[in-house]
């Protein structure tokens, strides 16, 4: 009895070394995508920023713009007004 428990801790113990190689296999592909996706991840962010910063730079092209077409209007509105009197 004490033959058979000893040789199936054995045989445990080997299988549990044999799965400890596959598992550590596992892990290092697991650390390589993990490595792959927060790198896509930092991609993504300053591509997200840059976009933010064009986006805000047009927000304040279009208020400039909408601002200059104020001036216009009012110049040309008290041209008119000066015109009929």
């Amino acid at each position: 009895m004490l033959k058979k428990i000893t040789a199936i801790s054995l045989a445990l113990t080997l299988s549990a070394c044999a799965n400890n190689g596959a598992l550590q296999d596992n892990i290092t592909s697991l650390t390589n995508k993990v490595d792959a996706l927060s790198s896509q991840v930092s991609d993504l962010e300053a591509q997200q920023q840059s976009a933010a910063a064009d986006a805000q730079a047009a927000k304040m092209s279009a208020e400039e713009a909408a601002a200059g077409a104020k001036t216009a209007n009012e110049r040309i509105d008290n041209v008119v007004a000066s015109f009929k009197k």
